[in-house]
């Protein structure tokens, strides 16, 4: 049985707090593109040897991380903690590059949760499946039902943008994704968290010609001067003819949203992953 995760954006990011705990409360609105990876499962047979319940093959793009720790196999071992679910083989191919701010492992991670749930009907719910992805990561809750939506917390809860749709329906994004990885962790250490003077869930409901100077991500700033490149990137896609650019969670990948098709840009970032699609 297979599915296809998919990567998201975040269309404006405020840190406006940090929490006792740590982490620190976000707003931000999650938005799902139609860039995907796949992700298959099939029995594994009982004369079959392996000391593990799931074992994982990953091709396409390379992870730098050991199998064990891939959020597809801490995935399964968490519902199986609760259910009882037979030995699997997992086949993952990556399309989605990692660190790059476009959710990719913790879409990964979620959708494995749908698939078992449906694959060996535990009937688990929407509810209670995003209450064990959110124990795989902060945003992985997002992706059990990968749509539009205004996340707060730690980017763990939840509320509907507006409509379905919101306001790109019809527009073009443009991916570019340099070699530059940022982690999640370097991104926070310059960050001063504060309150937003207008919620980027407010932003979003105004036209996209509009977004431009108000839907801002706070980890740009920073990354941006460690990185100048990203910025450079960003502006690019200005004068390529973007409505509106900006950098996804926590980098590094930068997406334009255009009218038009954005074919054009093909051979303007050399060396980059660059993906287009309409939304």
């Amino acid at each position: 049985m297979i599915t296809f995760p998919c990567a998201k954006i975040n269309l404006g990011l405020n840190i406006v707090a940090k929490r006792d705990d740590g982490y620190h409360n976000i707003e931000t609105v999650f938005y799902p593109i139609p860039l995907y990876d796949a992700l298959e499962i099939k029995y594994m047979g009982e004369e079959f040897p392996s000391d593990v319940n799931c074992d994982l093959k990953v091709t396409g793009n390379a992870i730098d991380c050991n199998e064990a720790e891939n959020l597809v196999i801490k995935a399964y071992n968490l519902l199986a903690k609760d259910y009882k679910i037979p030995r699997v083989h997992t086949h993952l191919y990556k399309r989605i590059p990692s660190q790059a701010g476009l959710g990719g492992g913790s879409s990964d991670a979620a959708y494995m949760i749908r698939l078992l749930d449906e694959r060996f009907r535990l009937n688990i719910g929407n509810a209670e499946m995003e209450r064990y992805a959110a124990k795989l990561g902060a945003d992985c809750a997002f992706f059990i039902n990968s749509e539009p939506a205004f996340a707060t917390g730690i980017g763990n809860e939840f509320m509907p943008v507006d409509e379905p749709e919101g306001n790109l329906n019809g527009y073009h994004i443009a991916i570019v994704k340099p070699s530059i990885a940022v982690s999640t962790k370097e991104a926070y250490t310059d960050i001063v968290p504060k309150k937003s003077k207008i919620c980027c869930r407010d932003i979003v409901r105004q036209p996209v010609e509009s977004w431009k100077g108000l839907l801002v991500n706070d980890f740009e700033a920073p990354v941006f001067n460690k990185y100048p490149q990203l910025a450079e990137i960003k502006n690019k896609l200005y004068e390529k003819g973007a409505v509106y650019a900006a950098m996804s969670g926590s980098g590094s990948s930068i997406f334009g949203i255009f009218k038009e098709s954005p074919s054009h840009l093909d051979n303007s970032f050399a060396d980059c992953f660059t993906f287009t699609a309409q939304l």
